[in-house]
């Protein structure tokens, strides 16, 4: 992890387009800026691990779907096998 110092106004450049500037501090508080291109998503951390987990739900939630599926495919089949 590359851990910087900066102060209000200052920036950080990361690959050749994202733009991260501090805004202001106060506190604990720390306020930034970040211009990057629309084609790059900016999520607060705690967002992105929900989205994420979000993701993995859905496809569970889509592998049990299509077991199911080919589960009544399966015994109606075996139906009209008989």
């Amino acid at each position: 992890m590359l851990v910087l110092s900066r102060r209000p106004g200052q920036k950080i450049v990361v690959g050749n387009e994202i733009v991260i500037e501090v805004i202001s501090v106060s506190g604990d508080g720390v306020r930034i800026g970040i211009s990057a291109p629309g084609s790059t998503s900016v999520h607060r951390y705690e967002v992105f691990t929900e989205i994420e987990e979000a993701n993995r739900a859905a496809k569970a939630a889509i592998s049990d779907d299509e077991r199911s599926a080919l589960e009544n495919l399966s015994a109606h089949v075996r139906t009209k096998q008989k």
